[in-house]
């Protein structure tokens, strides 16, 4: 394979890139009390040294008490678990990787491996977990206020910390998707509507108060997804219109590049105008809103991640379609995720070409910190 888009360098504002290979978010709950720890780092520190352009971490939770659902997810507060994330980053800077983290809020989404609950109650917009499931309460104004506060004093810390971008994490579900969804997000006041720009101020307020925090020059990564995990075929966005009216005002408000996490990558996100082999998500977001874009979704293995969940194994696959998509600039950078996980070297070997040493993907890797 022709892998030399892969291996193309990129700069956005103060960050600069060696290739377009993003590791993508995973949860990996290897942080007891919320504190990560030698062997996070040590696992951070082998992707970078396995020439991985940019590492964005796991989900990691501001400061609000039922930001979380499980216990062993990292928190990005505190001065333990601050501590931890300055080892991490001091290891990746070492091995010349660069590094943001995945400032996350859970919503009322409950952990798929245990019934450990917080102390606090769960917390969204409407008090849902999906149209007509109850769970947990509906944020007050004061709650909303606290959380967008959290969220600036989390990317205060990476800033201190000397992290080289943050990511806000708003798909699959969480917390600033329940806001997106009007299947969860309910509210009469300015926080909700009728429609997809009235129900994204949340995110906004989020987003400006990240962007004051990191200041001008740090770039701000946002995921989104159109699917959640509570309903894998909702969309939020039917038409380019409505994704222009989605995105747009988020870009406005400070975001440099819009993570967008589909369940295939190559699927195109609106073949009713540009055909089966159309621009797909991360595509289509970078035509409408002018903005970078990460392009995510079962890359680099056969199968899609969700079916890890199930139990499922993957072999590796052929970057041809990838490829060419990201040499016509459809997007800027690839995120990979199982790939990753099962192999720190992923990115090296596809560099030297090096396919028949890749390594697949099964499900005890979930298990392992390797």
């Amino acid at each position: 394979m022709a892998v030399d888009a892969l291996f193309a360098p990129l700069s956005i504002k103060s960050l600069h890139l060696k290739n377009r290979i993003v590791m993508a978010p995973m949860t990996r709950l290897f942080s007891p009390q919320g504190v990560p720890g030698e062997n996070v780092a040590a696992y951070y520190r082998r992707r970078a040294e396995g020439e991985v352009g940019l590492i964005l971490s796991e989900g990691t939770v501001v400061e609000r008490p039922a930001s979380r659902n499980e216990p062993n997810i990292p928190l990005f507060y505190g001065s333990a678990a601050l501590a931890g994330w300055r080892r991490v980053i001091e290891q990746v800077h070492a091995a010349g990787g660069r590094m943001g983290p995945q400032l996350w809020h859970v919503g009322s989404v409950a952990s798929r491996a245990t019934a450990w609950e917080p102390e606090a109650p769960v917390e969204s917009p409407s008090g849902l977990l999906a149209p007509d499931t109850p769970r947990g309460r509906a944020m007050s104004e004061a709650d909303i206020a606290d959380t967008i506060a959290a969220f600036g004093r989390a990317a205060g810390s990476a800033r201190a910390l000397g992290f080289d971008t943050v990511e806000i994490h708003g798909a699959h579900g969480y917390l600033i998707d329940e806001f997106f969804w009007s299947a969860t997000n309910r509210r009469t006041d300015v926080f909700g509507g009728a429609s997809l720009r009235e129900r994204s101020r949340f995110a906004a307020e989020v987003i400006r108060s990240v962007r004051a925090a990191l200041g001008a020059d740090i770039p701000l990564i946002l995921r989104v997804s159109q699917w959640k995990q509570q309903d894998y075929s909702a969309r939020l966005a039917t038409t380019p219109q409505e994704m222009t009216e989605w995105l747009v005002p988020l870009v406005e408000a400070g975001v440099d590049v819009l993570h967008c996490s589909q369940r295939r990558f190559w699927e195109p996100e609106f073949p009713e105008i540009d055909g089966t082999a159309g621009l797909n998500f991360a595509g289509w977001a970078k035509k409408l809103t002018g903005a970078r874009t990460i392009t995510v979704g079962s890359v680099g293995l056969s199968g899609e991640f969700l079916a890890a969940f199930a139990g499922e194994s993957a072999a590796p696959t052929r970057l041809d379609e990838l490829l060419r998509r990201l040499e016509r600039e459809e997007f800027d950078l690839v995120a990979v995720g199982r790939a990753l996980l099962a192999d720190p070297q992923w990115a090296a070997k596809i560099q030297r070409d090096d396919l028949a040493a890749l390594h697949g993907f099964s499900p005890p890797a979930l298990g392992e910190l390797t």
